[in-house]
């Protein structure tokens, strides 16, 4: 079978889709073969292709990939059935399961529903910033009628968290990095939208969801919460002193989540980008698009 995988880090040029031997499902194991049908690019794999990850990169040779939308070819002892469409993300960098091949063995625990009003392509954007959206909002722990600010809004995971505390109820502030953003921010159910963080009220959130790093520590209330995703930013700044909770959250594997996620996207309360699709032997070009940057949505990779 087919996979996207690095023997050395450097350049998308490195980038060569192989011929590997098709993974064996565990009997018993509570895992699923899926066939692959569309996956996406996050920072993530780029990074990894790159080097930058260091030492808590997989072993090379190794399949990128942490999104995966498909369709089960065999759900062994776990009730899921060939045939059914799935959505999935695999923790790439922890388990050296990447999702970027043909065919996927995963554990049943990460897989669910993939969305039935979007196609495969579109629902391989979802899962990686779409847990670690809904995960960080569960950890920030917003209430309807709380306020909330999104550094990051119009981002790919920034976008997603300002739709889903926008569905539960939550007001929401948004800190874009270009004019070109707001229109999106605004559009999605922000309040306030600005790209000046000098426009941002002292002490006025609740909660402050960071997806970059911009640490704008002064606009969380005190007692408040403060989450960050940009984990190469390095930790938030120590607030204690004013009874601010502050994490940099870390995504995992989560099934459910990804059930909660498919679901909102059906109800039509999630809407998901897709900026270019790529055959997967285009790899390189959606790779070097992608580290262009000013992307409208993700780059996908179709089988």
């Amino acid at each position: 079978m087919r996979a996207i995988q690095i023997d050395r880090f450097g350049t998308p040029d490195i980038l060569d889709v192989v011929e590997v031997p098709e993974p064996e499902l565990g009997r018993g194991s509570g895992e699923v073969l899926i066939r692959t049908v569309a996956t996406s690019i996050n920072p993530v794999d780029d990074k990894t292709r790159d080097g930058a990850i260091g030492e808590g990169a997989p072993p090379l040779p190794m399949t990128l990939g942490w999104d995966l939308a498909g369709v089960v070819v065999d759900g062994g002892s776990t009730g899921l059935r060939p045939g059914e469409r799935v959505i999935a993300m695999s923790h790439q960098l922890s388990t050296g399961r990447g999702t970027w091949a043909d065919l996927v063995v995963l554990p049943a625990q990460a897989v669910a529903p993939a969305p039935r009003s979007v196609s495969l392509s579109e629902a391989a954007t979802l899962p990686l910033p779409g847990l670690t959206a809904l995960q960080t909002l569960d950890w920030l722990a917003v209430e309807p009628g709380e306020r909330l600010l999104i550094a990051g809004a119009a981002g790919a995971v920034g976008g997603l968290a300002l739709q889903i505390a926008r569905a539960r109820g939550v007001e929401v502030d948004a800190l874009v990095s270009r004019e070109a953003q707001v229109a999106f921010a605004r559009d999605h159910g922000a309040g306030l939208v600005t790209t000046d963080r000098d426009a941002l009220r002292d002490r006025h959130y609740d909660a402050v969801f960071d997806t970059f790093g911009a640490f704008v520590t002064e606009a969380v209330t005190d007692g408040g919460r403060y989450a960050s995703v940009a984990t190469q930013a390095g930790p938030v700044p120590d607030l204690s002193s004013r009874g601010v909770r502050t994490t940099v959250n870390q995504v995992r594997e989560d099934g459910a989540g990804l059930t909660e996620l498919s679901e909102l996207v059906d109800q039509g309360s999630l809407r998901l980008r897709v900026h270019a699709a790529f055959s997967l032997h285009d790899v390189r070009a959606a790779h070097a698009r992608f580290r262009q940057g000013g992307l409208s949505g993700k780059i996908t990779l179709l089988f």
